[in-house]
């Protein structure tokens, strides 16, 4: 790997911290494995069309590879197809096309992960109260199955009553409205299951203005999730770790280069991090051990 290959990577906004994270994870592995990182990220949160022109750039600078979370899971299709026909090997993170394949794709089982963290949180309230739903934008790919996720989890429970699902768009203010109009709406909430952890801070924020309390949980594990579990503002979050997956995108597209055979799907697992496990997680991006190659492989699926 002794060539300096240029790699552009695409993230899908500057506001939620877990793609920040992704940011650095993927600068710092890039450093260590020698090679060029090219970034692009919207200033308008998951903005297909600032994607659309940022894919345009790419394919204009030709990098020898192109990384990306894509906005939505057909609207660029044909850019991402531009990208490919031009010969340019295309890697995936945390969201892909539908229809446009990639070399390698490093994801979660957003499904599976919902049903986990809502688990958790029913069972810290033994099985019964009023549960908030905030869901992820529309167009993700992670919003759907996530918002399924909870609502299987809760269909387990006879004790668990689902009385609000907004959407807060993945965005710390959209969580913040709905919170408080679901606030206005419902005196007794005892829990809040948000799609991600930016989401879940915007609802404990408006609940402790508010001078009410309930059990939140999100999905991200970023640091400053950490340190609210830490301070017991916050139950749990999972492992959704967008630097992870990220950095195996890079380690994939660095083998794919050299010629190495690299898996098409890599499927990481989520673990529930809560006050009893959190302290392995408690460090900054900049700090957070860079996965090695051997963790693709072992989530690697056919």
């Amino acid at each position: 790997m002794a060539k300096p290959y240029r790699l552009c990577c695409l993230t899908k906004n500057k506001t939620n911290p877990a793609y920040e994270g992704a940011r650095i994870g993927a600068a710092r592995l890039a450093n260590d494995l020698g090679c060029e990182l090219l970034t692009f990220t919207p200033d308008v949160p998951d903005s297909v069309d600032e994607q659309d022109a940022h894919l345009v750039e790419a394919l204009r600078q030709r990098p020898d590879a192109v990384l990306i979370a894509p906005a939505d899971t057909s609207a660029l299709d044909h850019r991402l197809r531009d990208i490919r026909d031009a010969g340019i090997p295309l890697f995936f993170f945390v969201t892909s096309s539908n229809t446009v394949k990639a070399e390698t794709f490093v994801t979660s089982d957003n499904h599976t992960l919902a049903v986990g963290i809502a688990n958790h949180l029913f069972e810290h309230l033994d099985g019964k109260g009023n549960v908030v739903i905030l869901e992820g934008i529309d167009k993700s790919p992670t919003s759907a199955p996530r918002t399924r996720g909870f609502r299987d989890a809760a269909a387990v429970y006879p004790g668990i009553n689902v009385v609000a699902s907004r959407a807060g768009n993945y965005q710390h203010e959209d969580a913040r409205i709905v919170m408080a109009e679901i606030l206005q709406e419902q005196s007794d909430i005892s829990g809040v299951l948000a799609a991600n952890d930016f989401m879940a801070f915007g609802a404990i924020e408006t609940m402790q203005e508010a001078r009410r309390k309930a059990a939140v949980v999100g999905l991200n594990a970023m640091p400053d999730a950490i340190k609210a579990i830490q301070d017991g503002r916050l139950l749990a979050t999972v492992g959704y770790d967008a630097m992870t997956m990220t950095c195996l995108a890079v380690h994939a597209a660095m083998r794919f280069l050299s010629g190495e055979a690299v898996p098409k799907l890599i499927e990481l697992p989520g673990d529930v991090v809560h006050a009893g496990n959190c302290d392995a997680w408690d460090l900054p991006y900049e700090q957070r051990p860079l996965p090695a190659w051997d963790l693709a492989l072992k989530h690697a699926r056919p």
